[in-house]
């Protein structure tokens, strides 16, 4: 039962602590849509998702009104079109991507996730031309978002797909040199893809998922920053079971907008992710619960134990509140949608070899990190490596969202606007990898892997 104190308390959390739903997004499979020729897949492909997403945004904003409750963004994610898209003539896959731009834009959704392809473990042909396609396709797109899966901790890591795609990236970033490589913020290479994440740039439909779902993305840095304020000095114990308290808070709002949208869509309810998803307003930030647990800068030593018990409270509380917590639910850390995360970074604090060793406790990966443009495309590679071994090792999600500026270097910044603010320019290290990500192969998976 809710009662009024309750009632209040969410209010204070929208007003006063930047609480919001941060996406809806209907996943539609688009399986069924498969044909030999490109041109009536494509039409097939739009056809379906304006049917069913034609009211995905109205019905989030009248529920935002109904219930006082933020929705930041509508967001829809499809079947990874290298599985759609593999058995047509095309031989380039960018005919694809426009069509979800033209879908995304007739319903009214902020962005589109599935223009992605799953090569943890090999290519097939489709794959292999979707990948390829990506720098022309994000370069022609407004709101369609690609993702790869080159690793899980089943399959080991693909260092062809890798190698790969360090180019890829390298080409995306050139070939959208004139809005500061920003096709490459649409862009993400995982380890242990998951198939329900609401969440962009790496949302795709997974093919175990039903014919459309509705997934949450909830939000509330500001919120559990708030609530920590409160127990300045106690002891961790005390801080954990905070921190639990206010995730359960945030994810029963967050279950209550999914059933309600399930509900009038007449959609089947997905997912709660219960990820906290930093933007770049001030007091909406990661880095500043860290730094309220007692760190004078996010990035120095104690950055990723404080970062662990935050990414472990924060699941435990939301498991509590939602039978079906999914997606990617913990802790982000994107360094140009981090009010804080930005100023650890500028000030040097924050380097890119801590937040390697953070995303082994937090919920994905290094994410929204700007380099220079002259970083070479094995060095990305190599950074790509980096982390989906720490996914793979650990058996956890770990992603990479890297933009080699173009034309920029250490000390100048990029800024990208909205959601996705801004980004100092941070330096990677300058000795090769190139002899090592040559050699090319699979890396096996790890022993643990062998569970049955």
């Amino acid at each position: 039962m809710i009662n009024s104190r309750e009632i209040m308390e969410t209010i204070k959390m929208i007003d006063d602590e930047h609480l919001d739903i941060r996406t809806i997004t209907m996943g539609i499979s688009l399986l069924d849509c498969i044909d030999s020729s490109a041109e009536k897949a494509c039409e097939k492909i739009y056809e379906k998702i304006t049917r069913l997403a034609k009211d995905l945004v109205k019905t989030g904003e009248d529920i935002s009104r109904q219930y006082g409750i933020p929705i930041i963004n509508k967001r829809i994610s499809v079947t990874p079109i290298s599985i759609v898209a593999g058995a047509s003539d095309a031989e380039n896959y960018v005919m694809f991507a426009e069509t979800l731009d033209r879908a995304a834009k007739a319903t009214g959704v902020n962005f589109i996730g599935g223009f992605s392809a799953l090569v943890q473990k090999g290519f097939t042909k489709g794959d292999r031309i979707l990948i390829e396609s990506i720098p022309e396709a994000l370069a022609k797109t407004e709101r369609v978002c690609s993702s790869v899966g080159v690793a899980s901790t089943k399959a080991g890591i693909n260092m062809d797909a890798v190698k790969l795609m360090g180019r890829i990236i390298k080409k995306t970033a050139e070939i959208t040199a004139d809005n500061d490589s920003f096709g490459c913020a649409k862009l993400v290479v995982f380890s242990n893809a998951v198939e329900d994440n609401p969440f962009m740039a790496g949302a795709f439909h997974g093919v175990g998922e039903g014919d459309c779902v509705i997934n949450v993305g909830v939000s509330g840095p500001g919120v559990v920053k708030a609530a920590l304020s409160k127990v300045k000095g106690q002891d961790f114990g005390t801080v954990a079971e905070t921190i639990k308290k206010t995730a359960f808070k945030i994810t029963r709002m967050g279950q209550l907008v999914a059933q309600e949208a399930s509900r009038r869509l007449d959609v089947p309810f997905g997912i709660v992710d219960l990820s906290l998803a930093p933007t770049p307003e001030v007091g909406d930030s990661v880095a500043y619960i860290l730094e309220e647990m007692g760190l004078e800068k996010c990035g120095t030593h104690g950055t990723t134990a404080a970062l662990a018990l935050l990414n472990d409270a924060v699941k435990k509380g939301g498991v509590m509140a939602s039978s079906y917590v999914g997606g990617l639910s913990g802790a982000f850390i994107p360094v140009s949608e981090d009010a804080g995360m930005i100023a650890a970074a500028e000030c040097g604090t924050l380097t890119l070899d801590k937040l390697e060793a953070m995303t082994c406790v937090c919920s994905v990966g290094l994410d929204m990190i700007a380099v220079p443009g002259e970083t070479p495309a094995e060095t990305i590679s190599a950074i790509i490596a980096d982390e989906a071994a720490i996914g793979m090792i650990n058996q956890k999600t770990t992603a990479v969202r890297i933009i080699p500026v173009v034309g920029k270097g250490v000390g100048e910044s990029v800024e990208f606007g909205g959601l996705l603010g801004y980004a100092p320019i941070m330096p990677v290290h300058k000795e090769s990898s190139a002899e090592f990500i040559d050699r090319g192969g699979r890396i096996p998976a790890p022993i643990h892997s062998l569970k049955n």
